[in-house]
């Protein structure tokens, strides 16, 4: 059984505070080839070369205005020819976490999202108080049916560089937002001042797993090097509920026979079950409208 850095079992942690920090989820021989492979595709995104950006100025897909990069899309798309992403994502350790977080079996994991989180070049720039599937504007009653939905997945930030940008508030992820913090995530969405935060503070190689309803904020500065990975896995339990919140990223360069044949044997089965989660959903491409933009 697999502990945070405060020896509690990582699954009593993440149910208990809304998150929870590991230490060594990446092979000490792969830690190096993380970076140099990150360094690459953060080139290619800051030049233009890769399309698939998160641009200064715009929190939520789509991203299609901006120049300055704060976050690079789809590390394992088969165009990048970063074999090292895929290798480290059905790699044992982090396998093995994410199915004692989910109380899953590695059959029954769905393959989701992989992205980095990089620091912009011109600006610092802030992202609002949210929550990933909750829009800020969602009546009380609503919100708490909302989060009674079971995620079904779990999402996570592992760092390899000293990384001190996400503020959560602890015990935020299963309860409605107080008048207080209901104001804040309205009418002043980027404030350093909400009730309860806290700065979560990574060393190279820790991992935070995170509810993706915990209220939660980043913050970017360009003067301090950032590259952490950023992704997200499921379980079949969930049917179609994930769906929406994963394929708003527009994934249906998964479908070409480049990527399942790149596919390590442990993934193999997780990329079906995100198929299946798809034809559940209706959907004949991996694609929906992004949530914040359509509510």
């Amino acid at each position: 059984m697999l502990t945070d850095i405060n020896n509690v079992p990582i699954d009593e942690a993440l149910k208990r505070d809304g998150y929870v920090i590991v230490d060594n989820l990446i092979p000490e021989e792969m830690f190096g080839r993380l970076k140099e492979a990150c360094d690459r595709v953060v080139d290619r995104a800051r030049k233009g070369d890769w399309k698939y950006r998160r641009l200064v100025g715009t929190q939520f897909p789509p991203w299609t205005e901006g120049t300055d990069v704060w976050g690079v899309q789809h590390l394992i798309h088969p165009e990048l020819h970063e074999p090292v992403f895929l290798e480290w994502y059905g790699s044992e350790a982090l396998m093995s976490a994410v199915c004692q977080l989910l109380h899953a079996k590695p059959e029954d994991l769905q393959l989701e999202l992989f992205n980095l989180l990089i620091n912009p070049q011109d600006s610092d720039f802030d992202l609002t108080w949210h929550r990933d599937a909750v829009p800020a504007e969602t009546p009380a009653d609503q919100e708490e049916e909302k989060l009674k939905i079971p995620h079904y997945g779990t999402q996570w930030n592992t760092a390899l560089y000293d990384d001190a940008c996400l503020f959560v508030v602890p015990n935020s992820h299963r309860r409605v937002r107080t008048p207080e913090e209901r104001d804040i995530t309205i009418n002043d969405p980027k404030s350093h001042k909400m009730p309860g935060q806290l700065q979560v503070n990574l060393k190279p190689g820790q991992t935070v797993f995170y509810d993706n309803n915990i209220l939660h904020r980043a913050a970017y500065f360009c003067a301090n090097k950032r590259a952490t990975l950023h992704a997200s896995m499921g379980t079949i339990e969930g049917g179609h509920h994930r769906a929406a919140t994963i394929f708003q990223h527009g994934l249906d360069w998964m479908n070409s026979k480049e990527f399942q044949d790149n596919l390590p044997a442990s993934l193999k089965k997780p990329y079906a079950n995100v198929q299946a989660m798809a034809q559940r959903a209706g959907l004949d491409k991996f694609e929906t409208k992004p949530i914040h933009e359509h509510q």
